[in-house]
């Protein structure tokens, strides 16, 4: 280890950022995970918070239940809010930046409401700076709640087709996993997990229950339930290698699925 310390930090003051053998010898240096032992929800938005009290309700008392056995970093969607904020922004003309600020804006409404809702058991709603302190609410409560989306505001790498952000809350909440070296990255939709075709329009579709992100590609699936960058991130992370989609409007799933049982579809990296 000193060795190949020693030996990038030679190559961090003679070489350019780019240089082969300078990202090489980054690529060996190992990662610290800072939380190992804490898993990522993603709630979604319109598949789940859009639905109100009867989506949200029960599946909060899930999460007081199993926070108790769980280190819980818990995501929120955007949803229905953001698409109209979408439409209207695009139509007027205006860069993936600024939609990105405004999708932003409904995520972090989102986790207020669950802020105020888990409020009485000591949850909070963090964002920016606060991050610092997620150790800290880990450690007394067990969970914390985030905005999903990522804040690229107008620095969002632009889509190559369009204006909508292609990096959102599923790819926020997956970076968030990913970067703290959690154990684990869990999807909560409506849907029992990944269909051959949308089972809310196709009555032939066929369920799921594993593939790899090359598998979803060569099939025609990649941008069917997930974001399709987030796969990307997938097969380019050090840490999360697979992320499991479960119905969170069934009782019970998100408790089997943070236990190691195999719920609703799991997306490999390979």
């Amino acid at each position: 280890m000193t060795s190949t310390t020693t030996e990038l930090e030679a190559l961090l003051m003679q070489r350019s950022l780019t240089d082969p053998q300078l990202l090489a010898a980054a690529g060996e240096a190992s990662d610290f995970r800072i939380l190992p032992d804490a898993t990522v929800i993603k709630i979604g938005g319109q598949s789940v918070i859009d639905r109100g009290r009867a989506g949200l309700y029960p599946l909060l008392n899930e999460i007081v239940e199993v926070r108790a056995n769980h280190q819980l970093l818990i995501g929120t969607g955007a949803g229905t809010r953001a698409r109209h904020l979408y439409s209207i922004a695009a139509e007027l003309n205006l860069p993936a930046g600024v939609l990105s600020q405004l999708g932003a804006s409904v995520a972090n409404q989102n986790a207020i409401i669950l802020g105020q809702l888990l409020a009485q058991y000591g949850i909070p709603a963090v964002e920016g700076a606060g991050l610092s302190a997620v150790p800290l609410y880990l450690a007394d409560v067990n969970a914390v709640i985030f905005s999903g989306m990522p804040p690229y505001g107008l620095w969002m790498p632009p889509a190559s087709e369009n204006v909508i952000p292609p990096y959102r809350t599923d790819a926020g909440c997956f970076l968030v996993a990913e970067q703290f070296g959690c154990k684990s990255m869990i999807f909560v939709k409506d849907e029992n997990g990944l269909y051959t075709a949308n089972p809310k329009t196709a009555k032939d579709a066929k369920f799921i229950p594993k593939i790899s992100v090359d598998e979803m590609k060569a099939q025609g699936l990649h941008d069917s339930i997930l974001e399709f960058p987030m796969l990307d991130l997938l097969q380019q992370a050090r840490h999360i290698h697979e992320v499991q989609v479960v119905n969170g409007l069934v009782p019970g799933n998100l408790t089997r699925a943070l236990a190691g049982e195999h719920v609703g579809t799991i997306i490999t990296a390979r």
